[in-house]
């Protein structure tokens, strides 16, 4: 069985170290809320050996890559329509997974930000993620209010996950390594069904607050609602990057109510 190839086009770097390999794969805990798991870009499968160990969890890969589909189809023969040759991104999740599910991978660094916004996408249905990213990627998701990192996805994953920065990975344990460090992270779905906001208000809302960041919000949210509507709030007067994911849940209202009550 020849070696995949990894290539630079897809953003492939192999992990090669197997006791990292079973620190991504011992970060799916919470087992107890599904039983199956979709590993997106899983190359030559150092994750997908321990994964198809596990006799908690049913295993559904996804890749891209023709080759790396080939190999892993004479590897896990058993797999069956488990493996899928395809696009995550482009993926009809409901289709395969009606129910609860979690997700896990050495993801690509150029999707990341993709791929954390289809997690969105599905966030009632993908109970658990652990996943590899480039290192500041990880970082920003993690990063808490008032920190540089902290961003459009740092507010957006956190009002519907808890998020756990697990553990830094070398690029020497890649191939061929990465010019950066990577870190890898665990989402877990938090108890918030809805916001109790308007939620496309609030996802509006965050990103218009973070696409002008040095800004404060009185000014970045004019796309949103214009000044004239605008009262003196004291949030109107912070930038983005000040505000929690409550304050922001608490401006959203905010927002409803002025153009509720100025509309009315």
């Amino acid at each position: 069985m020849s070696l995949v190839r990894a290539k630079k086009h897809l953003g492939q770097h192999f992990l090669t170290d197997k006791r990292i390999a079973a620190k991504i794969v011992e970060g799916l805990v919470h087992t107890d809320q599904y039983t199956q798991v979709l590993e997106v870009g899983p190359g030559m499968g150092i994750l997908s050996d321990l994964l198809l160990q596990r006799t908690d969890l049913e295993t559904f890969m996804i890749d891209i890559d023709v080759e790396s589909y080939h190999f892993l189809k004479d590897k896990y023969p058993e797999m069956g329509n488990r493996l899928i040759l395809g696009d995550f991104l482009a993926l009809d999740l409901n289709t395969i997974f009606p129910g609860k599910f979690s997700i896990i991978g050495n993801f690509p660094y150029n999707i990341s930000s993709q791929i954390l916004f289809k997690v969105l996408e599905h966030k009632d249905h993908v109970v658990e993620m652990v996943g590899m990213f480039q290192k500041e990627v990880a970082e920003r998701c993690a990063s808490k209010s008032g920190t540089k990192d902290y961003g459009i996805l740092s507010v957006l994953i956190q009002a519907y996950y808890d998020i756990e920065y697990l553990f830094t990975v070398k690029p020497g344990t890649f191939n061929p390594p990465p010019k950066v460090n990577s870190g890898v992270i665990r989402l877990s779905r938090n108890s918030v069904e809805h916001l109790p906001c308007d939620e496309k208000l609030f996802w509006r809302t965050v990103k218009g607050g973070f696409n002008q960041r040095r800004k404060t919000l009185r000014n970045a949210l004019s796309g949103t609602i214009s000044k004239d509507k605008m009262d003196n709030h004291p949030f109107f007067e912070k930038r983005a990057e000040q505000l929690s994911v409550a304050q922001f849940i608490e401006l959203t209202q905010h927002l409803t109510f002025l153009n509720n009550n100025q509309s009315s």
